[in-house]
This record gives C-alpha cells, structure tokens and sequence, in this order.
C-alpha cells in the first residue's frame, strides 16, 4: 500500500483560488450601470452626479487659492 500524506491537500484552496479569479474578472467586464454605487442610474443621472461633485472639488480647490491672494497682497 502506498501512503498518501499530504498530496493533493491543496485541491480546495486551488479551487478557491481559480474561482475567486473568475469572479474578479467577471467584475471587470461589468458595465459601469451595473456597478455598486451606479446601481439604477441612468448614464445622464450618472453624468449629472459626477459633474456636480466635479464643481464641489473645483470649490474647494479655489477657496484656499483665494484665501493666499489676499494674503499674499499685504506684504
């Protein structure tokens, strides 16, 4: 009789493994619509969100820019 030991012990975690790969992939080839926080939206609500949260960053960036020309004025 021959013994087996530990061959072929790993069979699960390769499968694991291949599986979580597929799935990764899958993710990958998912249209934006179909994605978490995009869920339901349409391409123009999308659109419209991002752009609006485009300007909030513009906002912000512009304030502290501001803020240093004043500044920068008095010396």
């Amino acid at each position: 009789m021959h013994s087996v030991g530990m061959a072929g012990g790993n069979q699960r975690d390769k499968a694991r493994e291949k599986t979580a790969k597929k799935q990764k992939e899958a993710q990958k080839k998912q249209s934006s619509g179909e994605k978490g926080g995009n869920k339901g939206m349409s391409l123009e609500e999308r659109r419209q969100r991002d752009a609006a949260i485009m300007r909030q960053k513009q906002e912000k960036k512009k304030e502290p820019a501001e803020e240093g020309a004043v500044g920068g004025a008095a010396k």
